[in-house]
Parts: structure tokens; sequence; C-alpha cells
């Protein structure tokens, strides 16, 4: 979909390139670019395609991915088996947002991926951050480590959470028939709720092949 986060894996291993390109694309609100497997064509990729993140493992044939990471100007999170200390640093150092050890499973990767849509979703709010807001989104990068928002709820916000019962999943427009509010609008307080952490967002694919993002409360 048109909105969908556009994410670019670089990876020498085709296999493992292609299965995490499966991850990506089962997670609601992402969409996974043909995978690359070497530094240049990941630097020609980036320019022609312009990716929202790019998913960047350490070790490539022709150049460190950690010396390609201080060349990028976009969003990147490294996936790597390399476990030292000091590539983590250097990772985090270059401007990594995240950094995920392989082997990891599918639903590690869409932990990953879903924390940085709240991280996004922070970011893309119109006005300036205060401080509250800068700690709240760096907090989003951290999957599991979402602080829910102390604001008070909305009556409309608190009726649209309270709709959503534990072990179930939604689509927007059963929440709002469930509501009693436009789809629009339970659109709207779903996308707000999932940046405090209070609801999840999974991707379901129906009987046309058509994804549809899915709403329900996180698994505690």
């Amino acid at each position: 979909m048109a909105d969908d986060f556009r994410v670019l894996i670089v990876d020498d291993d085709f296999h493992v390139a292609k299965l995490h390109a499966a991850y990506v694309d089962s997670v609601a609100g992402f969409l996974a670019l043909a995978p690359v497997g070497t530094a240049s064509l990941a630097l020609q990729a980036i320019h022609s395609l312009r990716p929202d993140l790019v998913l960047l493992d350490v070790y490539l044939p022709d150049a460190s991915g950690l010396d390609l990471l201080q060349q990028l100007d976009v969003d990147t999170i490294i996936l790597s088996a390399a476990s030292d200390t000091a590539s983590v640093r250097v990772a985090f150092r270059r401007g990594a947002l995240g950094y995920l050890l392989k082997p990891f499973t599918a639903e590690s990767l869409s932990q990953q991926l879903r924390s940085y849509a709240r991280y996004r979703r922070l970011l893309g709010q119109p006005g300036a951050l205060d401080q509250d807001g800068v700690e709240r989104a760096k907090r989003a990068l951290i999957p599991g480590d979402v602080t829910p928002s102390s604001k008070p709820r909305s009556a409309t916000e608190a009726a649209v959470l309270e709709s959503l019962a534990p072990g179930e999943q939604y689509s927007a427009a059963e929440v709002a028939a469930r509501v009693g509010v436009s789809r629009a609008t339970a659109q709207r307080y779903l996308s707000s709720l999932a940046d405090d952490g209070a609801v999840d967002i999974q991707l379901r694919y129906g009987t046309t092949g058509r994804p549809e993002h899915r709403y329900g409360l996180p698994a505690r």
C-alpha cells in the first residue's frame, strides 16, 4: 500500500535475504523491496528507490556493513551475526537505530519493525517536541519498552480501547462499528493507541490476497 514503510534488505546470502523479506512483508505497514547483496548495489538501490528503512548485514563481500553505514542518510537497523562488542558500539556510534543478532525469529524482527513504526509515527506528528516527546520516541525503538502516555484519554479513545477483547484482532471498520464512530476516526485513535504501546497492529491476508491491518491488545 502507498503508506507502507519501504524496506531494503542488504545481505549477501540470497536465501537469508529472501526469508527476511518474507518476515518484513508479514508485518502490517511494511513492504520489502528486492534485496541486494553488496555494498555497491545497496548504494545504487538507496539512491534509486529511496527506502524508508535499511536492514543491513555487517558481513558483505565488497565492504563492511559498518563502513557502509556511515555513508547512509537513511534509517538503518543492523541484522548480523557479528556479536562482538566493538561492532555493536560502532554500529550505534554511526547511527544504527537497532541491532538484531542472527539467527532471529520472525516475531523478533516483527517486534523491531513495529517499534520502528511507533518511532516514525511519534516523529511524524506536527509541531515541535518537548523533552517527554523525545524520550518517548527513543523508548519506542526498543521492543517491549514502550511506556504508556500519562495523558488522560478522551472518551472516544477510551471507548476504542475498551472495544478490544483480549486475544482477539479487529479491523478498523469492525472497531468503528463496535464504538459507533466513522472508520477514519477509529483508525486515527487506533494509531494513537499503537504509538502508546496500548494496541498492537498485525497484518492478515483475506481471501482476495489483499492485506488488512488488524488491531488487538498486546500479549502480556
